[in-house]
């Protein structure tokens, strides 16, 4: 059985107090995400904690595509009264959602693979002038190379259909440490063109 799609679907979020800690991880872990895995169209999901940066929550899923969160069945569902006293809507602040289709790889590969132990995340916006260019470097060589670093199970790329930035990134990691060790991997030694300041990789 399938448990990747062509569409990732990530929320991020931080808690406007601690004291709803416990319970907004009881929520989440017992009622939220395991609803949302009986959704047509929801592959597989887990949920992380920022090791740095943040915000401090992030629940990423697996979409069979992006219309899976977009058709009315899901938008009209029935919220559970749990649901509306523990929404990241309602406790949480930094509040984010990203819904990318897939750019990169062209197909879909291992799609049988679980959620990886650790993840890290990219999100970018790039000039329309450079949009191409960035792309072809992106996806021929940085990708490319960072898939050979030791530790690294999988990357992929994003066009970013809702959400504040153009592309996201989901780099999949045998465990939080693998982005500080690039000693037995290729990563690309040519700059990206142009690159954006900010752009977070």
């Amino acid at each position: 059985m399938a448990r990747k799609g062509r569409a990732i679907f990530l929320v991020y979020t931080d808690l406007v107090d601690d004291q709803y800690d416990e319970e907004f991880n009881a929520w989440y872990d017992t009622q939220h995400l395991p609803q949302l895995l009986e959704s047509p169209g929801f592959l597989d999901a887990a949920r992380y904690v920022a090791t740095k940066g943040g915000p401090k929550y992030l629940a990423a899923y697996e979409l069979e595509s992006v219309q899976v969160v977009q058709a009315p069945e899901f938008l009209n569902r029935t919220i559970p009264p749990w649901d509306r006293r523990m929404s990241p809507r309602v406790i949480g602040k930094n509040f984010t959602r990203i819904l990318g289709e897939q750019i990169y790889p062209n197909a879909l590969e291992q799609a049988d693979r679980g959620m990886a132990p650790a993840l890290q995340i990219g999100r970018m916006s790039v000039p329309d002038d450079v949009d191409a260019e960035w792309n072809a470097w992106y996806n021929d060589e940085y990708i490319p190379g960072y898939r050979t670093v030791p530790g690294v199970i999988y990357a992929r790329r994003y066009r970013v259909v809702e959400g504040e930035v153009r592309y996201t990134t989901v780099y999949e990691f045998e465990h939080p440490g693998v982005p500080g060790d690039r000693r037995g991997g290729t990563i690309s030694a040519r700059a990206p063109p142009r690159s954006p300041g900010g752009c977070a990789m």
